[in-house]
């Protein structure tokens, strides 16, 4: 005699007999295609590239710094051993060359006519310089005790004048030269009135004074 399952049994027995003859799921999978291993000896030998990078970059940058300070220390040191002008030496000017300026006289006479002006001019130059010679000079042929006489009142005469300008009597060196060394012709009267002179000499150097060698 056969007995039949309720409607209600039935219908809780199905899942049952569904989930024994169906097989089970598969559990979740983790695609490891996009990951690198760390531990491999690659990355392993990257890693220590990168990092030796950095600390060769951190220790060049600190010798940089270590060089620019030991300068700088060594800068110093120098400027305050040195003197001022070592230190910051200034821009010097070419010396200008010596000159030579001339005053005329009228025939016989020492009287030395110069404008202020010109006088002024003169001394502002003679002022700077270590040495200025005053040579006198004549229209003379020969040298004669009258013909010396007269340069050198010439001489002196212009003497005067740098004396009254400023001019130190120290730094002044007055000489004559009674006749010869004309500049012009000596048997033309103009020639004669450029010869009637004293030559002020300015040097901007002092002579050297130096024997003379082969």
């Amino acid at each position: 005699m056969h007995k039949t399952l309720a409607p209600a049994a039935l219908t809780l027995a199905l899942p049952l007999l569904t989930s024994c003859t169906s097989p089970p799921p598969a559990p979740p999978t983790v695609d490891g295609a996009p990951r690198r291993p760390a531990n491999t000896a690659m990355a392993v030998d990257l890693q220590v590239c990168r990092h030796a990078l950095h600390n060769a970059r951190l220790a060049g940058l600190e010798a940089d710094r270590l060089a620019s300070s030991a300068q700088a220390s060594l800068a110093l040191l120098a400027a305050r051993h040195l003197p001022p002008a070592s230190v910051a030496p200034a821009a010097s000017a070419p010396v200008p060359a010596n000159a030579v300026y001339t005053v005329h006289f009228e025939s016989g006479s020492a009287r030395a006519a110069l404008p202020a002006a010109a006088v002024d001019a003169l001394a502002a130059q003679a002022r700077s310089a270590p040495l200025v010679v005053v040579r006198g000079r004549t229209d003379g042929r020969t040298d004669t005790p009258a013909e010396a006489r007269l340069a050198r009142a010439r001489a002196w005469a212009v003497r005067d004048h740098l004396l009254a300008a400023g001019i130190e009597a120290s730094r002044i060196r007055t000489t004559y030269q009674p006749a010869g060394d004309p500049i012009a012709d000596n048997d033309t009267a103009s020639g004669r009135a450029m010869n009637r002179r004293v030559e002020i000499e300015v040097y901007r150097a002092m002579p050297v004074i130096r024997p003379l060698t082969p």
